[in-house]
């Protein structure tokens, strides 16, 4: 049954919407990482939602990293928690583009420090930048040959409940700051609230929410029909609240994870 479906001084104006120049365009989330307080039982709950593990690495205690995909261009990275110290949670939100260092060099200009464009261990390039408050947002160009690409068209089953992340939330202590600093990287502010839209064609978006002790991070994904994939969740054995235009579950760790149709 397939259900696919820096900166202090910037002014808010950043976010206007106005269109974005297209050396800062990118083609949409990458990925949202988050550590686990138990790799397997995460891994088992997100391919209980249909997502299939598409690789992971390992040392000599076992998995370290789990890529599940949820499309050709889009993942959930699971970090293993070696130690009581490592917040569990999210840990960073990637956005790839087809051209790194044009992205790159694009915020450089604007006064931003991103570091030097690397090989990471899957094969694509990545570089990453810190937000005013120290948060990490990863960038990404997937490669001929990397162990995403040579996954393409695979682990793509038909029991995912939806083929699309369509956005994911992130904390700050400054909801201003935040807002102005998207708005140097090109984000837009839509009509209401802190969503705002990635640059580019993709339609998807990062939602700031003020940070405090109770908040947990939040992925909206596509479905084609909400109450069909509130019926299926519930027919794996996993509890959902619908609530308004959304069917909500959430993993192990206390992620909130939404379902809900394209708005029209």
């Amino acid at each position: 049954m397939r259900l696919l479906l820096v900166l202090s001084g910037v002014a808010a104006m950043g976010l206007a919407q106005a269109p974005v120049p297209e050396a800062r365009a990118l083609d949409g989330i990458a990925h949202v990482a988050f550590r686990v307080s138990d790799l397997s039982r995460s891994r088992g709950f997100y391919e209980n939602l249909g997502f299939e593990q598409a690789f992971e690495f390992t040392d000599a205690k076992g998995a370290t990293v789990s890529y599940i995909k949820v499309n050709d261009r889009q993942f959930i990275e699971l970090y293993r928690r070696d130690e009581q110290s490592q917040a569990l949670g999210l840990m960073h939100i990637c956005f790839d583009a087809g051209d790194l260092a044009k992205v790159r060099a694009a915020y450089v200009e604007h006064g931003l420090k991103p570091v030097e464009i690397v090989k990471a261990r899957a094969g694509n390039l990545l570089f990453n930048l810190r937000d005013p408050e120290g948060q990490v947002l990863e960038y990404t160009q997937y490669m001929p040959g990397s162990l995403h690409s040579n996954e393409r068209g695979k682990h793509l089953g038909a029991k995912r409940i939806s083929g699309q992340l369509r956005g994911a939330s992130s904390s700050v202590r400054d909801l201003g700051a935040g807002r102005d600093f998207y708005g140097v990287l090109g984000f837009v502010k839509e009509q209401s609230g802190d969503r705002l839209r990635v640059p580019g064609d993709s339609s998807e978006w990062v939602q700031l929410e003020a940070l405090t002790p109770e908040w947990k991070p939040r992925l909206e994904f596509v479905v084609e029909d909400m109450r069909r994939a509130a019926d299926e969740l519930k027919s794996r054995g996993m509890m959902v609240d619908v609530t308004g235009r959304a069917a909500v579950v959430r993993d192990p760790d206390g992620v909130t994870l939404s379902f809900s149709r394209e708005p029209k």
